[in-house]
């Protein structure tokens, strides 16, 4: 049994060997490895890259054939199995595309295909836009940021500030979507300048916002002339009306001169608009 089975081993060593082998005893070449000399497959436009192929076993010389998206790109000659490189520019987001190299010999005449790389193009970020549906609030109310960058490779991460705090953790887009954080408006204190900041994989590329700024949204005041017309009025209800406008209180002794808008069929007759005086009272 014991000498049945070393016959085996024998046998499938000598049958691998074979198929290693040719008739003219070139042995055949292992499947090449493709790699980044550059050790990173993030790329930038116009940026010089290198691939390295190279089959480690296999009677030389050896053809390596480099390809993107099963068109040939380039192919080296290596007389013995030192690896082929490849030095490539990329000029356009279609240059990084998926490679693969081809090894060759004269044993190896279908030739031995690598593995695959895909590099990713990175662009920097544009400046990010803070925003926010309205830009008043009150006390007491709820209200949402937006920040937007709308160039620079995905994904980015915006991170958003009061004054020089920031207030959020980093908000990562995968999608060329807006980050949104909600806040609550409690005190004047959060009435401050907001930013937000965003970043991507782009070495040493970060952007900040233009500053925003929450304003309070006050009531207004509602003031009654000697006429007893409460302001505003509807033009259509009077002969004539005050413009209305929020003033500061005045004693029953002050005047203020208020201008008289004319009615559009009173334009027509040129109908007199004189200026009117009149007391302002200050209501509750």
């Amino acid at each position: 049994m014991f000498f049945l089975t070393i016959l085996l081993f024998s046998y499938l060593q000598m049958s691998h060997q074979i198929q290693k082998t040719t008739a003219n005893g070139k042995e055949m070449l292992s499947n090449p490895r493709l790699m980044s000399v550059q050790r990173t497959l993030n790329v930038v436009m116009n940026q010089n890259v290198s691939l390295s192929c190279h089959s480690d076993s296999g009677s030389p010389p050896v053809t390596y054939t480099l390809f993107k998206h099963n068109q040939k790109v380039s192919t080296l000659n290596r007389p013995d199995l030192t690896p082929a490189l490849f030095n490539l520019t990329i000029n356009s987001a279609s240059d990084v595309g998926e490679y693969k190299c081809k090894a060759e010999n004269k044993a190896s005449s279908d030739g031995k295909y690598s593995n695959s790389l895909n590099f990713t193009l990175i662009e920097p970020i544009s400046k990010p836009v803070l925003s926010s549906p309205t830009s008043q609030a009150k006390k007491g109310q709820n209200v949402t940021l937006s920040c937007l960058s709308e160039n620079g490779s995905l994904p980015i991460t915006y991170v958003f500030f009061k004054g020089k705090q920031n207030i959020s953790p980093p908000v990562k887009m995968h999608k060329r979507e807006a980050a949104v954080i909600f806040l609550y408006i409690s005190s004047s204190s959060d009435f401050g300048t907001y930013k937000c900041r965003a970043g991507n994989s782009f070495r040493n590329n970060t952007k900040y916002s233009n500053s925003f700024n929450f304003t309070v949204a006050e009531k207004l005041k509602s003031t009654r002339s000697s006429t007893g017309l409460t302001s505003p009025v509807n033009a259509e209800d009077a002969e004539s009306y005050v413009i209305y406008t929020e003033i500061e209180p005045v004693t029953s002794e002050e005047y203020v001169n208020f201008p008289i808008i004319r009615r559009e069929d009173e334009k027509a007759e040129k109908a007199a608009c004189p200026t009117v005086y009149s007391t302002v009272f200050t209501g509750d």
